[in-house]
């Protein structure tokens, strides 16, 4: 077998065989790291549900358009509340808005603007 043969197989081999170790080292992530991305799907799901349900309904209860929350609060597992400071108070828009969603309900639970409870649905 001619030199140039015997190196053309064993770059072949030594190309097989990494991919045989990187195929073999690809390893099952764990149930903690599992958890954790669920939990992280979890989190942007509902922030996601929030940011698209309150501030429509903010502008519907007060006519004022709300974009960015200035405070977010959350157990990043079961809710979220966004909290808006009013741009427009002096002009009749409001001063604080406050919009609960709650994973469970799939929705608004909660909304308070200027201390004046708009929605409050228990679960």
């Amino acid at each position: 077998m001619p030199e140039s043969t015997k190196i053309g197989l064993s770059v072949l081999a030594l190309f097989a065989a990494g991919f045989i170790m990187v195929g073999l080292s690809k390893e099952e992530p764990s149930n903690a790291q599992k958890e954790a991305a669920a939990s992280i799907r979890n989190y942007v799901a509902i922030q996601t549900m929030a940011n698209e349900k309150c501030p429509v309904v903010i502008k519907k209860e007060t006519g004022e358009q709300v974009f960015f929350p200035t405070e977010t609060k959350s157990d990043k597992d079961t809710y979220i509340t966004l909290i808006w400071l009013g741009e427009n108070a002096q002009k009749g828009g409001f001063k604080k808005a406050s919009c609960t969603l709650q994973a469970s309900l799939g929705g608004i639970s909660e909304l308070i603007i200027d201390d004046k409870i708009v929605i409050h649905k228990k679960f």
